[in-house]
């Protein structure tokens, strides 16, 4: 970090809007925020200090003075394969915890489709068909008492934690070290998430998830992809699901092995799944998850909110505001764990 009384030049490689450019500037007079999008000139790279960026990089020679990359997004499998993330002198921060409201109330969302049958109900509509025996049909079991398994615990994972636990349901989750439950520099919005890490009825490692999957009616996968989460959900863990139990996938489509749940899905040997990312996307239209009943497809949009921009400028400038007080910053990636 420069000297107290040195200007700290900061590029946003954003199309953020005049109004967040002002927020951004207004964080210290020692802020020289100038938006480059979508290209930045040399200039700008040699003096940068500060990268705020969605997908943007400069090599390394390009930004000498680089010290921080805030990255637009949580997931970092993309930008992790940047030289620049990962020179050992550049500090690199997510946005993650500005997707837990938004993919939560997705998840709920999933969660309540296929209990009431939604797609039933919308293939009826299509139809112009009133159900038959539809007491019988349409006889869903409440959310209250059915237990949520939550495939990692950051975020996203417990704010869907706080919102199931409320709502009556028994939460389960894996843990990637079980013994320290708390998220420390972690960005959260105020009221959300599970801080302490005390409302799993249980929390299990990752090599033991096909134990935890057993005992769900709901598997959500929020984990972030690393090497060692590639096919994380493989045929063990589905062939371990309750016939009934649902998938849920909000993390990446890797995380899945995708061929394993294709066959599950289409023996009927799990209930469903609520996809929103996939191994390849756009999804192929030859893949035969679009021809499945007992699947809810969406294009990676379950983080998606009409004020993302907003969301994601409100943690960097909290971030900003650690980095000229010289604190430590929130959302810190961990190369050697990748994420």
């Amino acid at each position: 970090m420069s000297d107290s009384n040195d200007p700290i030049h900061v590029i946003v490689a954003m199309d953020f809007s005049d109004a967040i450019m002002t927020q951004l500037k207004d964080v210290s007079p020692r802020l020289r925020v100038e938006r480059f999008f979508p290209t930045v000139p040399d200039k700008a790279w040699a003096e940068a200090e500060i990268l705020y960026t969605g997908g943007i990089f400069p090599d390394p020679a390009q930004a000498p003075r680089l010290r921080w990359v805030q990255l637009h997004i949580a997931g970092i499998n993309h930008a992790l394969k940047e030289p620049i993330i990962q020179a050992e002198d550049v500090e690199v921060t997510t946005a993650s915890g500005i997707h837990a409201v938004p993919i939560t109330e997705f998840c709920l969302s999933m969660m309540l489709a296929f209990n009431l049958k939604l797609p039933l109900m919308l293939d009826l509509k299509t139809k112009g068909e009133w159900a038959k025996e539809r007491h019988k049909t349409f006889a869903p079991t409440p959310l209250r008492g059915q237990t949520v398994g939550i495939v990692g615990y950051g975020a996203i994972g417990r704010e869907l934690a706080r919102a199931a636990d409320a709502l009556g349901m028994r939460v389960l989750a894996t843990k990637r070290d079980v013994k320290h439950p708390a998220e420390e520099d972690a960005y959260r919005e105020e009221g959300t998430g599970d801080p302490a890490g005390d409302i799993p009825a249980r929390l299990y490692p990752p090599e033991a998830l096909a134990s935890m999957a057993h005992e769900c009616d709901f598997l959500v996968v929020t984990v972030p992809l690393t090497p060692t989460t590639t096919h994380l959900v493989n045929a063990d863990v589905l062939k371990a699901m309750k016939k009934t139990a649902v998938l849920i996938n909000v993390a990446r489509g890797a995380v899945v092995d995708e061929a394993e749940l294709i066959s599950a899905l289409a023996a009927g040997k799990i209930g469903g799944a609520a996809l929103d990312v996939f191994e390849e996307e756009p999804l192929p239209t030859t893949s035969p998850l679009w021809n499945l009943d007992n699947v809810i497809i969406s294009p990676h949009v379950s983080g998606n909110t009409a004020q993302y921009h907003e969301r994601a400028a409100r943690l960097f400038i909290e971030n900003l505001e650690r980095y000229v007080e010289n604190r430590p910053l929130l959302n810190r990636v961990s190369r050697q764990h990748g994420y």
